[in-house]
């Protein structure tokens, strides 16, 4: 059986809105096994996106413990935190966010730049996640040479790209057509079962949380509904 991957402790995280404190979650506890697939659903404010940038160390809670692997990461400096991000966490966006004017083969190199590998491996890396995304013969092709399912799954190849252990992805079929939209979660759907990626989605689509193992409802910063328990 697998163990969790991700844990989250008594988390506490508010905004300033000029002199006032926002409370988003005053005492959140979830644990997330390996190789889940979870679908976050809720109304807006409700905290999934917060809870997303929690989970891949893009902000950081106020109190409480988050743990990846069984290693906490809450008190990580922002160096430290970069290169834990770099290694275990990919990130696919609703509006894919590649850069026009990079190729899809530069686009998915990105987070590379930041490693110490070898041309070649980056190279080889990168026609790699191509290739697990159907797409080795756009490889040459800039986003506008692209339809909106080719960018996303451009986008999905970098977020792969560095073999990372979770996914975290934020809304990523919401610009897609129903068609492209299957498409694009049949394909996250393979790389959780087959290649085991922990995947954590928000999603407001009820069709596309079909995809998932499970789905957990957050609303005003709790969980009101669970498909399974957290």
């Amino acid at each position: 059986m697998p163990g969790d991957l991700i844990q989250l402790r008594n988390v506490v995280k508010s905004y300033a809105r000029g002199k006032q404190s926002i409370p988003i979650f005053e005492s959140l506890t979830m644990s997330i096994a390996e190789g889940d697939f979870v679908a976050m659903m809720g109304p807006s404010g409700s905290g999934k996106t917060t809870l997303l940038n929690l989970l891949g160390g893009t902000d950081r809670c106020d109190g409480g413990e988050i743990l990846f692997d069984g290693v906490r990461i809450d008190g990580y400096s922002e160096g430290k935190l970069a290169a834990w991000r770099a290694r275990n966490v990919g990130f696919v966006f609703q509006f894919y966010n590649l850069m026009p004017v990079l190729t899809a083969a530069e686009n998915v190199e990105l987070p590379l730049m930041l490693t110490n590998l070898s041309a070649k491996k980056r190279r080889d890396n990168v026609a790699t996640a191509l290739k697990i995304v159907g797409l080795e013969d756009r490889a040459k092709h800039k986003p506008k040479e692209l339809s909106g399912g080719q960018q996303q799954r451009v986008a999905i190849a970098r977020a792969i790209v560095s073999d990372p252990k979770l996914l975290l992805c934020d809304e990523p079929t919401g610009d897609l057509d129903r068609a492209t939209a299957d498409e694009i979660l049949k394909m996250l759907q393979l790389l959780n079962r087959e290649l085991g990626k922990t995947i954590v989605m928000v999603t407001h689509d009820p069709e596309a949380a079909k995809y998932a193992s499970r789905t957990l409802h957050l609303d005003k910063g709790r969980f009101v509904e669970q498909g399974m328990a957290a």
